[in-house]
């Protein structure tokens, strides 16, 4: 029936059926609402008519049951739709620890994608069934927003920052995606396909030669082109702190807070590396804000990445690490 008259996407990620399924619910309770006043309407029209032009009505002083009636009843349905919905949105942004990364990059009017082993994408995404794939999301110039339909999950992409959302599909095939935030002359224009394949095919696809650079080679020779190492010494001995052990830590900063070591800290760090100082550590690191593009900062983080397995430095306080800030 649904392929005859498609009036949702198909369910093709463990998202689709709890959205669906709480959409379902809101579309009953509003039509059975309407479908309760509307013939509370019409009965009443004709039930309590004026029978003669001189009749008058009967004054009605109200019921306090009727009144706490539509007041409770509709909290509870309310509070059921926000119930449901809030436990959809925190399994939503709680992303489990076993993804599959992938690096989404937004420009008018195109995607970029890369895979955790270098293959790029144009407005193309291959992923395998049955595995959580996390997106790491940023945009070279204005907003955007990456929607799946199919999958039930759309997230903005906004210049400057970091955005991440995650899926799990469930069934193999292709799938359609989009930009669902106006971004321009030829918005309409910039989507692509998603293709759900079945992990040895998954597998097969990735080993074929592709003359794509593996991102943490690259980001280790930028690493080396920008000198970062003359600051960042593997001991922890130099103007700036150590790389080793960072990823996935908690950083101690200058006034006494504490930051996680993730994706969106590690660019902050590049771009504007004086916004959180380092504890033990002077704000001498200068930006490299237009100095390196957004495929650059994914390879240098992904080499960041690498190091999280690397043994940090034995100096106090380095344990808990530090981004490239000096």
């Amino acid at each position: 029936m649904q392929s005859e008259l498609p009036l949702y996407p198909e369910q093709a990620s463990n998202f689709a059926p709890q959205v669906d399924g709480l959409v379902l619910f809101m579309i009953a309770v509003c039509a059975f609402f309407a479908v309760v006043i509307c013939a509370a309407v019409i009965y009443f029209f004709f039930r309590y008519q004026r029978k003669r032009p001189d009749e008058l009505g009967v004054p009605i002083h109200g019921d306090m049951r009727l009144e706490i009636a539509w007041i409770v009843l509709p909290f509870f349905l309310l509070m059921a739709m926000f119930g449901w919905g809030a436990a959809i949105y925190v399994d939503y942004r709680h992303t489990p620890n076993d993804t599959l990364d992938i690096t989404v990059i937004g420009k008018q009017w195109m995607w970029k994608l890369q895979q955790p082993d270098g293959r790029r994408e144009i407005n193309e995404l291959h992923v395998p069934v049955n595995r959580n794939v996390r997106l790491i999301m940023a945009s070279e110039d204005v907003i955007h927003d990456f929607s799946v339909p199919a999958f039930r999950v759309k997230m903005d992409v906004v210049p400057g920052h970091y955005n991440t959302m995650w899926f799990r599909p469930n069934k193999p095939g292709r799938y359609h995606f989009f930009c669902s935030q106006y971004c321009g002359t030829n918005h309409a224009v910039m989507g692509g396909w998603v293709t759900v394949m079945e992990q040895d095919d998954y597998a097969k696809w990735l080993s074929r030669t592709t003359g794509s650079e593996d991102p943490v080679a690259v980001g280790q020779k930028l690493y080396s082109d920008l000198a970062c190492a003359t600051c960042h010494q593997p001991d922890g001995k130099g103007r700036g702190p150590s790389y080793n052990g960072l990823y996935g830590s908690h950083v101690k900063l200058a006034d006494g807070s504490t930051v996680l070591a993730d994706d969106s800290y590690l660019r902050e760090s590049i771009l504007e590396p004086n916004a959180k100082i380092v504890a033990g550590y002077q704000p001498v690191m200068p930006s490299f804000q237009g100095q390196v593009t957004e495929d650059q900062i994914a390879a240098l983080t992904a080499y960041i990445k690498s190091l999280k397995d690397q043994a940090p430095p034995g100096k106090p306080g380095a344990a808990e690490s530090a981004t490239g800030k000096k």
